[in-house]
């Protein structure tokens, strides 16, 4: 049976949105509750890869739970490739966040670069794998142009 791939594209953007809203006010327990137990997970600011939910958690609680102050997300360029067979799927996509400027109004945050891979378990969506990186860092930038 081949996949819907439109509507596991539209179910796996609207995962991803409703996680980043509630991400923007500093709660993590949305992303954790999408992630599976044995969910891997690199950052910039990981040393290594992070290997299961526990582990994730921890490092989550630690630097972002009740941290962040994001008004809002854009997001660009979302792709979603899905298995011919509809139980896996890989999202990528840029991501800007919109912050408050300090003066009452608002700026581009950093921007982003995401990988969120996606397997149906037990007839829910979850996040095996997850890769954000900086889209054109500053300092990548300043190393190309020299």
């Amino acid at each position: 049976m081949k996949a819907d791939i439109s509507k596991i594209t539209q179910t796996i953007l609207a995962l991803e949105l409703g996680v980043n809203e509630r991400w923007n006010k500093g709660d993590v327990d949305g992303v954790l509750d999408l992630y599976s137990e044995d969910v891997t997970y690199f950052d910039p600011i990981t040393e290594t890869r992070l290997e299961g939910h526990q582990a994730v958690e921890v490092y989550f609680r630690q630097f972002f739970e009740g941290k962040l102050n994001i008004l809002r997300n854009e997001i660009p360029n979302p792709q979603v490739i899905v298995s011919d067979c509809g139980d896996f799927a890989v999202l990528n996509y840029n991501l800007v966040n919109i912050v408050p400027d300090g003066r009452g109004g608002e700026k581009p945050g950093t921007a982003w670069n995401s990988t969120q891979v996606y397997r149906l378990i037990d007839g829910q969506w979850r996040v095996v794998h997850v890769s954000w990186s900086f889209t054109r860092h500053p300092a990548a930038m300043q190393n190309l142009m020299a």
